[in-house]
């Protein structure tokens, strides 16, 4: 059922019993941003006495109303469906505690960490049902927006899809951002942008064949339908995930206004990037920030290309979240210039030079093998990756690193791609070309992934594997994973 549908459903509805609406809908009335935004909770961690901040996680199953008045079974973490966000400072040691209650084996990766690759929670951590899975790290790297989900060797969409994903916020104070809104949920939004495909009792359709796999025409935010949110006037800070399984959102404002990029996936941008639209494909993270004035109402919205840069997976126009402004002004200061002043990542002259050839479901040839290593990378080395893709739309994931978007075709990126980053967009027949910075967490019998984060993609095997290794060793490690994983039964 699409947000269409839904509207003709609500106005015969309304019609038949007579109402001129009730004193909760006179302003939203159903199927006109109806419902309030779900903001997921901060889950607030215990702290023992090592000082280690400990966060509980249990992947459950449940039910929720994707559709107003539709009780439906989902998958959640510490909830129905979706799971709270978690924030953590630089420099915090923090232990999860992740319980497998889905009744099946499952993972959970922690998409934008930068941590040992046993703790990366990929297709080897595999949690088995009713065990707890419990890694743990220290958080080094500069403020982001990360997330989690599942990561299971051919049924990540599944697992991600029925509702097994949250958002993570990685604090670390730059002088020059201290301005930029900060408080959670209030002047500081979280939106987990998932597309669904619904059925006629507002049952997930599990339908995840095809080229692209499943893809849905209802589009719900933090897993709300039609939903609105309340701000203070002045400047908003949005914090958008893609957290669909292949949909690729272009996102813009319906008046047309011009907002601010401040950060990409892996941290902020040197300085505020001005844009009246930015695409976001899966697993994509972007914080931009736009001004308010009092009793003003926006739409943020997706509306698909009309160019030959078009995408190949099935393009819609899709009304995501009406914003409304109340009260006074909290903050109309003008945007830092500068926002940080970390480095970002660069190659040095003679970088080795690794080409990742995208096809239909390949990566150079192969389909993800769970015993084979594709790759093996000296710790702290600092490479380019040249991305070609020789068919349809795609996009490529690093675990564990941060890299800078050096070239698209030969060009220079759009300045808000200037950014670090982990995930990266390549639109059909495209060849993208990266900056690579690689981690010094260095172990030879446990890999890290790449892939296409189009879902369907990695689960049919478009993935490969790499090791960190301590400088010099490279020609001394094996090719081949003395086991096929590291199952965590408890």
């Amino acid at each position: 059922m699409d947000r269409r549908s839904f509207l003709k459903l609500a106005a015969l509805a309304a019609a038949g019993a007579g109402v001129a609406g009730c004193a909760a809908d006179t302003a939203h009335p159903p199927g006109a941003f109806a419902n309030r935004l779900r903001v997921p909770p901060l889950l607030a961690p215990d702290v023992d006495a090592s000082g280690a901040r400990r966060f509980e996680l249990t992947l459950r199953q449940g039910e929720t109303e994707l559709i107003p008045g539709k009780r439906v079974s989902t998958w959640g973490i510490n909830g129905d469906h979706l799971g709270p966000t978690l924030r953590m400072h630089r420099g915090d040691r923090v232990a999860m505690a992740v319980t497998n209650r889905i009744g099946e084996p499952t993972t959970l990766h922690w998409h934008g960490m930068r941590l040992p690759a046993r703790m990366d929670g990929g297709p080897h951590q595999t949690i088995r049902p009713d065990a707890t899975w419990s890694p743990e790290w220290t958080v080094d790297q500069p403020a982001a927006t990360g997330w989690y989900h599942p990561h299971p060797h051919e049924q990540t969409a599944r697992h991600v899809y029925r509702g097994l994903a949250g958002m993570i916020q990685i604090v670390d104070p730059e002088p020059a951002a201290s301005g930029l809104p900060s408080d959670y949920g209030v002047d500081d939004i979280p939106l987990i942008i998932q597309d669904k495909r619904l059925d006629s009792d507002g049952r997930l359709v599990e339908e995840f064949d095809g080229t692209f796999g499943l893809i849905g025409e209802t589009i719900l935010v933090n897993g709300t339908f039609d939903p609105f949110v309340e701000v203070p006037a002045g400047r908003t800070r949005l914090r958008v995930l893609n957290g669909s399984n292949a949909r690729i959102y272009f996102l813009e404002f319906a008046d047309g206004r011009e907002f601010h990029v401040i950060a990409t996936d892996g941290g902020l941008l040197p300085g505020p990037v001005a844009v009246r639209r930015v695409p976001l494909s899966p697993g994509e993270r972007l914080e931009f920030v736009t001004s308010f004035a009092p009793g003003e109402q926006v739409i943020l919205r997706s509306v698909g290309e009309r160019t030959e840069a078009a995408t190949d997976i099935e393009e819609g126009d899709f009304d995501l979240l009406k914003i409304i402004a109340t009260g006074p002004p909290r903050d109309v200061s003008p945007l830092p210039a500068r926002l940080s002043t970390a480095p970002l990542p660069e190659a040095p002259p003679g970088a080795l030079v690794r080409r990742m050839t995208l096809t239909g479901s390949e990566i150079n040839g192969k389909d993800m093998d769970m015993a084979r290593i594709d790759e093996v990378v000296p710790a702290g080395a600092r490479e380019i990756w040249e991305i070609h893709n020789t068919t349809y739309t795609h996009n490529f994931h690093i675990h564990e690193v941060a890299f800078r978007v050096l070239e698209i075709n030969g060009a220079p990126p759009p300045a808000y791609l200037g950014g670090p980053k982990d995930t990266v967009y390549v639109p059909k027949r495209a060849t993208v070309k990266l900056a690579v910075e690689f981690g010094r967490h260095a172990d030879p019998a446990a890999p890290y992934m790449y892939h296409c984060h189009i879902l369907r993609h990695e689960d049919k095997g478009m993935m490969g594997q790499f090791v960190i290794v301590a400088p010099g060793t490279e020609d001394r490690v094996s090719r081949l994973l003395p086991m096929p994983g590291h199952d965590h039964g408890g």
